[in-house]
């Protein structure tokens, strides 16, 4: 009993060092938030840029001929090799041609022989014309002379258009090349009988490669957007040959052949809503051939713009967006209408200012609504390929 006492201090001293340690313990245990995400943000560039029509197209020969025999006849020679390139006017098949040269050297003599016919019936006209004038001749001389004069010239008239026929065919016995172009491989052989058949014999086909068309279409809006920019260049659709038209293969990088526009449809399809359109390239090199698949663009009007990182562009169902960092560093979702390409840039068409803050890298870290920690960049535009 006497110990009783003693204990008490010691109790309440334990107490006392216990509630500091659970104190001590509540202190260090509290939450403390951690630091927002950095991310980097640069304001939009503001530079000129050439705008582009951009679409996919196809090539075609500016010329295509099939070569065919219009006379009958046997191949007597071939003068060209498979493939190759040909001038205009080169021969290129012979057909027999000794027949119908003896043919226009008859429809020649007959001609002449008409000729020689014509001059003394006429002769013979003027004669008894004038002793019929002094009442020498009768009527019936005079209407015989007169008669056999215009039989004289029909028969001349008929004996000329011989000829000319005789001359056509035998021009047909020879077959050359209409215009510059490569010839392909022939369908006939030397000795073959041709052109006996209803429809004409084909010996072989003839391209043009230079110059060479780029067929393609482009969307209602973009009609609209070169009718536009040629009302602020002060042309009319007529001057449409004076808007160049560039090309890259595939294979390419950029747009390395030019070339003009040649022809635009004049109306919309409506089942597509596209607008058919051409431009003649050269092809000098023959590098580009008939039904390759190749990038077309129409360069525009520059004008000024504002670009941002390709990569700073995300998408969702609402459409395009990027992500800007406001006035109290908190992250927000701009709704924009993105353009062409320049580079590793895209252009804004709406939705930005040149203020903005957008974000450009540590997309992932920026969550709309949240803060941030923003590290000003300066966007640096890498040239596109040309």
């Amino acid at each position: 009993m006497r110990n009783r006492p003693r204990s008490r201090p010691l109790t309440a001293f334990s107490l006392l060092a216990a509630a500091a340690a659970l104190a001590g313990c509540e202190e260090s245990n509290r939450y403390v938030a951690p630091p927002p995400p950095q991310v980097a943000v640069a304001h939009p560039v503001q530079q000129k840029v050439t705008g582009y029509l951009e679409a996919t197209g196809s090539l075609a020969a500016v010329n295509t001929v099939d070569l065919v025999a219009r006379v009958a006849g046997f191949v007597e020679a071939i003068d060209y090799k498979d493939g190759s390139a040909v001038k205009k006017g080169t021969s290129l098949f012979a057909i027999e041609r000794q027949p119908y040269k003896l043919k226009l050297d008859q429809s020649k003599a007959a001609e002449e022989g008409a000729k020689a016919a014509l001059v003394q019936s006429e002769a013979e006209f003027k004669r008894q014309q004038d002793l019929q004038s002094r009442g020498v001749s009768t009527q019936a001389n005079y209407d015989k002379a007169l008669a056999q004069r215009d039989t004289d010239k029909s028969n001349l008239e008929q004996a000329q258009v011989n000829t000319a026929t005789a001359a056509i065919n035998y021009g047909y016995t020879l077959v050359q090349a209409p215009f510059d172009g490569v010839v392909t491989a022939r369908q006939v052989s030397v000795g073959e009988y041709v052109g006996a058949s209803n429809s004409p014999t084909k010996l072989a086909t003839i391209v043009q490669l230079d110059p060479i068309w780029v067929n393609f279409n482009v969307s209602e809006q973009d009609v609209q957007r070169v009718r536009a920019d040629l009302q602020r260049r002060g042309l009319k659709v007529s001057d449409l040959r004076q808007i160049p038209v560039e090309v890259g293969l595939q294979t390419e990088t950029g747009y390395p052949h030019k070339g003009m526009l040649d022809y635009a449809a004049p109306t919309v399809d409506p089942s597509t809503g596209t607008l058919a359109a051409r431009g003649v390239i050269s092809n000098p090199n023959i590098e580009l051939l008939p039904g390759y698949f190749v990038r077309v663009r129409v360069p525009l009007e520059a004008k000024e713009a504002l670009l941002v990182p390709d990569v700073a562009i995300g998408s969702d169902q609402a459409g395009r967006y990027v992500l800007v960092v406001n006035a109290d560093n908190v992250v927000e979702q701009r709704k924009v209408e993105p353009g062409f390409v320049v580079g590793d840039m895209r252009v804004i068409e709406n939705g930005l200012k040149p203020d903005d803050r957008v974000v450009v890298d540590g997309v992932l870290r920026a969550i709309p609504g949240q803060k941030v920690d923003p590290k000003m960049q300066t966007a640096q535009p890498k040239a596109a390929a040309n």
